[in-house]
């Protein structure tokens, strides 16, 4: 007899969920965020990235507030982990804050980890000074791709200039090799047959002329085929 079992492979949630941002350093995730001090309600401060390497539910994470200065400044996004501000900043708000962010996974036995986020508030000025500083570096590798490039551009152009220039030496170098030779032949009608023979590579060019006795040199004959092939 035959028996079938099945075989289910559940998953175990034994995976700690890992911070991807911020970058962990010394075993601790921590990360730095400026933002202008007249930003408004609802702008994004930072996010916070996790991944868990289980599978199903036990790979699931939610994210959640721990400890922040002010509850009413910042809002956490359960499931995405976005943090934005609730209200616009006032003069009285401080120019620092520091947010622990709780990351844990769906589990029985749920395994978390932590990430420390803190937010600098920053005057519109110093603001502007940062992202003009962030500006120039990035116009300044534009410019030294711009550069690579025409250079690049350059050496083609000028590999391809000295190119055209060979062949055109070489096509004028190649010897043309003419020749010419001067054959004579009497018909049989007593005339004098002149013809000159070219050479002009593979190809042979053969001009003639057939002069008759006491006619003037420069007298061309046609030959009367006709009258030749009725003589015989």
């Amino acid at each position: 007899s035959n028996v079938t079992v099945n075989v289910f492979i559940l998953d175990q949630n034994d995976n700690v969920p890992v911070i991807l941002y911020p970058v962990s350093t010394n075993g601790s995730a921590e990360g730095v965020e400026e933002i202008s001090r007249n930003a408004n309600a609802g702008h994004l401060v930072t996010k916070i990235r996790a991944y868990d390497a289980d599978i199903g539910y036990n790979g699931w994470l939610l994210f959640s507030l721990q400890e922040v200065s002010d509850h009413s400044l910042f809002g956490l996004d359960r499931y995405t982990g976005q943090i934005r501000t609730l209200r616009s900043f006032t003069e009285t708000d401080e120019a620092q804050h520091k947010l622990l962010i709780l990351v844990k996974d769906n589990g029985n036995v749920s395994l978390s980890a932590t990430a420390t986020v803190i937010v600098k508030v920053v005057e519109p000025k110093e603001a502007f000074a940062a992202s003009d500083e962030k500006n120039a570096v990035k116009d300044e590798e534009e410019s030294n791709v711009t550069y690579y490039l025409i250079i690049t551009l350059g050496s083609v152009s000028v590999l391809f200039v000295i190119s055209i220039i060979v062949l055109i030496v070489m096509q004028c170098s190649k010897s043309t090799d003419y020749s010419s030779k001067y054959l004579q032949d009497t018909n049989y009608d007593g005339t004098l047959c002149h013809s000159i023979q070219y050479r002009s590579g593979d190809k042979r060019y053969i001009i003639g002329s057939t002069i008759v006795p006491g006619s003037n040199g420069n007298t061309l004959v046609i030959p009367d085929r006709r009258r030749r092939e009725s003589g015989e």
